[in-house]
C-alpha cells in the first residue's frame, strides 16, 4: 500500500500526494485514477467504488479533483492523468529492458500501439489482447484473458476497458493476475494510439484539457462534464459544509 503520508482523505477516498518520481511500488500494486465523473459514478456503483478506494495508489486526474481537495483540506496537490502515469511507467520500463501489457480497446488500436512502442521505448517488450466488447465477460472470457496475461508475465499491466469496467475487473482478478503493476488508464489506449487526440500541453497547463475535450466530442463528453461537472460541485460543497 501506499504510504500514508502521501495520500490526503477525500470523502472516503485516499488520494495521492506527490509527483511521479516519488511514487514507490511495495508487492503487487494497482494504480487506479479519480476524476469529477467518476466520483460521482461510484456514488452509484458499490462494486466501483470499491475498487476504487482499495486502490494502491489512486492519483487525481482532474482539475476537480485537485480544486475539491483544496477546497476541503487547503492542501495543494498536482494533478497526474493516466497519460502521465503510463509515460511515467514506460520511461522507467525501457531503461530497466523491462515488459509490459495492455489488455483492451480493439486490434487495430493495440497494433498501432505496438508500432509507436518499437519505436519510442524499444528496450521493452510488449504483449497485447483485445478482449471482447461487452458489459460483462463470460467465464471463458475472463479466463482468456488471465491466461493472455499471466502467460506473459508483465512487469506492467495497463487495463484499457473504460470506467468503471476497467477498475472493477483489475480489483476482482488481482491476485489472479501474475505482474507487478497494475494500472487502469482507459483512454489513453487511444491517446497512445493516436486513434484519438489528447489536447496539446498548452491546454493541459491552462487547466482546460476538458474544455477541448468537450469541444471535440461533445456527443460523448456533455454529461460528464456539463451535468456530472455541478452534482461533484455539489457533493464538495456538501462535504465543505459537514466540516464547519
Amino acid at each position: 500500500m501506499i504510504d500514508i503520508l502521501s495520500a490526503i482523505p477525500l470523502m472516503e477516498y485516499s488520494i495521492y500526494n506527490g509527483n511521479l518520481n516519488q511514487v514507490g511500488f511495495a508487492g503487487k500494486t494497482l494504480i487506479n485514477t479519480i476524476n469529477q465523473y467518476s466520483f460521482c459514478i461510484a456514488e452509484q456503483d458499490t462494486a466501483f467504488k470499491t475498487a476504487l478506494q482499495e486502490s494502491d495508489i489512486l492519483l487525481p486526474d482532474g482539475i476537480a479533483i485537485v480544486a475539491a481537495v483544496r477546497r476541503i483540506t487547503g492542501q495543494k496537490i498536482r494533478k497526474i492523468a493516466g497519460a502521465d502515469i503510463h509515460l511515467h511507467l514506460l520511461r522507467e520500463l525501457n531503461q530497466k529492458c523491462g515488459s509490459c501489457f495492455y489488455l483492451g480497446s480493439s486490434e487495430n488500436t493495440l497494433l498501432k500501439i505496438r508500432e509507436r512502442m518499437a519505436a519510442e521505448f524499444p528496450n521493452i517488450t510488449v504483449g497485447t489482447f483485445s478482449p471482447p466488447y461487452s458489459t460483462e465477460f463470460s467465464e471463458v472470457e475472463n479466463s482468456q484473458m488471465l491466461e493472455a496475461v499471466n502467460a506473459f508475465q508483465p512487469d506492467v499491466l495497463f487495463v484499457g476497458m473504460t470506467a468503471p469496467k476497467q477498475e472493477k475487473w483489475a480489483y476482482i482478478n488481482k491476485v489472479q493476475l501474475d505482474t507487478k503493476i497494475i494500472c487502469s488508464i482507459g483512454a489513453v489506449f487511444d491517446f497512445y494510439a493516436g486513434t484519438v487526440e489528447r489536447p496539446s500541453p498548452f491546454w493541459v497547463k491552462l487547466r482546460l484539457e476538458w474544455f477541448i475535450r468537450l469541444l471535440k466530442e461533445p456527443q460523448r463528453m456533455w454529461k460528464r462534464y456539463l451535468y456530472y461537472g455541478p452534482v461533484f460541485l455539489g457533493l464538495v460543497l456538501r462535504e465543505k459544509l459537514r466540516r464547519l
